[in-house]
């Protein structure tokens, strides 16, 4: 036998105490009693104290005390195996790494603050699996397909700009890289998450989308970054920033159509963020739950202990009703009087 909270058998050390508390109410009822009336006329008012009945009282209500509080402690024992299932879509995240991720018109920039959100989003995600893939003029894929959160959190934690050495912005690569990783023989509904800055240097994410429609993936779409651009950091260590041939500020964009037309190609939907928040919570729920269904991702047996803890109730229950039905004096009895 086993018990699922041990800690409540501490409370077994009371019963020494509750033991005590009889005792000594019971001599301070005898000598209570002493002070009113002598022993033979208490006897005649309330009837004589059955020692044995009262110790019965007593006794039961020890242990039924006692069978409180192993119900308490949960007690268990034999097994048995049940049958669990986990079950999700498969989530593809597509994170861009160019270096107009580091913008900051976002605090502290782009990128880190996208790789914040996907932290977040890892906790409310229900037992789907979840891969990464990092992009910029190309698409690698950092992390397969895994319900393992943690070890898809170390890679995430290593994404930087020079993690890719190509330049530019890929969306149809990503796309085709993030497509790659799904095994289209099960029937798993698979989505692409993408957060990018939209700057679609090869002009393919449309392309790339039409495809993921026809392969029955949705895209969804977070936009991060401001309308009106910022400048991008030259990641030389000096504190520049990047600047065109005739020498004026390069800024960065957020290209909003061209990733609205990547969303509603394939059925997804798109996210602007606003002030680094990309409401994960409604974009997982009202989006990605909404418009998939979830299949069994991983099945098994795991093994339950019975719990037992009725029987010690039920006794204790019995125990304290025949504790109230038993009186501990015994019954008056009329002396015959003669006229």
């Amino acid at each position: 036998m086993s018990f699922t909270h041990t800690w409540m058998l501490h409370l077994l050390w009371i019963l020494p105490v509750v033991l005590l508390a009889f005792i000594v109410e019971s001599r301070k009822k005898d000598r209570v009693l002493a002070a009113f009336a002598k022993k033979d006329m208490i006897g005649r008012l309330t009837g004589e104290i059955h020692k044995g009945r009262r110790f019965i009282k007593q006794l039961a209500l020890l242990i039924a005390y006692a069978l409180m509080i192993f119900a308490l402690a949960g007690p268990r024992w034999g097994i048995r195996f049940q049958e669990v299932s986990q079950k999700g879509v498969d989530i593809m995240l597509l994170v861009d790494v160019s270096p107009s991720m580091m913008v900051e018109d976002i605090k502290p920039n782009r990128l880190e603050q996208a790789k914040r959100e996907i932290m977040d989003f890892l906790r409310v995600v229900q037992g789907d699996r979840v891969g990464l893939v990092a992009f910029s003029g190309a698409a690698f894929i950092q992390c397969p397909l895994t319900l393992d959160y943690s070890a898809l959190e170390m890679f995430l934690s290593a994404l930087e700009p020079d993690l890719i050495p190509v330049v530019g912005t890929d969306l149809g690569a990503a796309i085709d890289t993030g497509l790659s990783a799904f095994d289209f023989t099960s029937e798993t509904d698979k989505v692409l998450l993408m957060i990018t800055d939209g700057e679609d240097n090869e002009n393919k994410g449309v392309e790339s989308a039409q495809e993921a429609a026809q392969k029955g993936v949705k895209v969804f779409v977070f936009g991060i970054g401001d309308v009106s651009g910022g400048p991008i950091p030259v990641g030389d260590g000096k504190g520049g920033f990047k600047k065109d041939h005739e020498g004026k500020l390069v800024l960065s964009k957020l290209n909003e159509q061209g990733l609205r037309r990547i969303a509603s190609l394939t059925g997804g939907a798109y996210v602007r963020s606003i002030a680094g928040d990309l409401d994960l919570d409604a974009i997982y729920f009202d989006g990605i739950r909404s418009k998939t269904d979830a299949q069994v991702l991983k099945g098994g047996k795991i093994k339950v202990y019975e719990e037992r803890f009725v029987p010690f109730l039920l006794v204790a229950i019995v125990l304290l009703i025949l504790e109230g039905l038993i009186w501990e004096r015994k019954s008056l009895k009329p002396k015959n009087t003669t006229f």
